[in-house]
């Protein structure tokens, strides 16, 4: 029986690996520290999930530790060699960064180094996941040519056909947020471990993840929080681009399928972006509007704010050519439609 660390255990992506990865028999070791109720406050706490997986699986061993504490982690590796290790643990807030730029890093950047140089030492053969983020790329993506404003959305244009962004787009001379250089700077020593250690390792630089078990707040998550504000009717703020922004959406189960296939043909420093493409790409306009049709509930509660948010996406959308090409069976199962009932049905309940 494979062995599998998943930091992160309980948050959305990490809690979708434990169940995914249950499935396929895997001795799970399932790491979380309930960080995301410390910085969001205990409505968005993880504590419920952990609870609903301690009921359903018996055979995970749980683990309450710090990321950021070495010699615990230590502990860790020293009994356990590990075949794969998913690291999706991290501050996840563009905008919670600035207010402690020095935890966000450690959190997102010095925690990831422990794990990589764990891995290098303890169990060098296992592959290592690193759930990235597109924030890499800074605010690069409002200046792209092309980029037109329509009635609905933003959208870019390239000799007459829809654009997406791959792996290419430069990471520097950019705005990028605390958020952004922390998880850019573990992005990259990812890669440098891969190339340099010769650790299996791949960065998946991710939209908009989302589903049923997101804990979406208001500067984090925007379509599991604005779901949560239209389903219990509450004011849900819209900070600039008139609403107007877009960002493609996948859904956990799609981006954890990602991490399975990969796991069958790894390589040394890889990069893929993640995301639901230009399909399952929307305003918060349209997201409003498809929300309200599907929840059939009549909302209003709409506040505009001119300021944008510093360094925030006009329009994000992913190209998903690079991994498609690599591992042709993958596909997304759940479209944008589908993903949203979900996610309604998680907030009636």
């Amino acid at each position: 029986m494979k062995k599998i660390l998943i930091t992160g255990s309980s948050g959305l992506i990490g809690s979708e690996a434990v169940n995914f990865f249950s499935k396929k028999k895997f001795k799970i070791f399932a790491l979380d520290n309930d960080f995301r109720g410390k910085i969001f406050g205990k409505e968005y706490s993880t504590k419920k999930i952990l609870k609903i997986q301690r009921n359903l699986y018996k055979n995970i061993k749980y683990i309450n530790a710090d990321i950021c504490n070495f010699f615990k982690l230590r502990n860790i590796f020293l009994k356990n060699k590990f075949d794969v290790i998913i690291h999706t643990a991290g501050q996840p807030s563009h905008d919670w960064s600035a207010k402690d730029p020095i935890l966000d890093f450690k959190v997102n950047a010095l925690a990831t180094l422990n794990l990589l140089e764990l891995t290098r030492i303890f169990s060098p053969k296992a592959v290592f996941i690193f759930t990235s983020t597109n924030k890499v790329y800074g605010d690069t993506p409002n200046y792209l040519s092309g980029l037109k404003e329509l009635k609905t959305r933003f959208d870019v244009f390239r000799k007459k056909k829809f654009y997406s962004i791959n792996e290419s787009m430069s990471i520097d001379h950019s705005k990028h947020s605390p958020f952004g250089v922390s998880k850019l700077a573990a992005d990259v020593m990812v890669q440098e471990y891969g190339k340099y250690f010769n650790i299996k390792t791949v960065s998946f630089r991710c939209g908009c993840l989302t589903g049923p078990n997101h804990q979406g707040a208001e500067l984090h998550g925007f379509l599991s929080y604005l779901v949560k504000c239209i389903v219990n009717n509450k004011s849900y703020t819209i900070y600039g681009h008139n609403g107007k922004q877009v960002r493609d959406n996948i859904h956990s189960y799609d981006l954890v399928n990602m991490f399975w296939h990969y796991l069958k043909k790894p390589g040394y420093g890889d990069v893929f972006n993640a995301g639901g493409g230009r399909k399952n790409s929307i305003s918060i306009l349209e997201a409003i509007n498809l929300i309200k049709s599907i929840a059939k509930k009549d909302w209003n509660k709409l506040k505009f704010v001119n300021t944008k948010r510093k360094g925030d996406h006009a329009w994000y959308v992913t190209d998903l050519n690079k991994f498609s090409k690599k591992f042709p069976k993958w596909k997304i199962k759940y479209n944008l439609k589908e993903t949203i009932k979900q996610i309604i049905d998680a907030n009636q309940k």
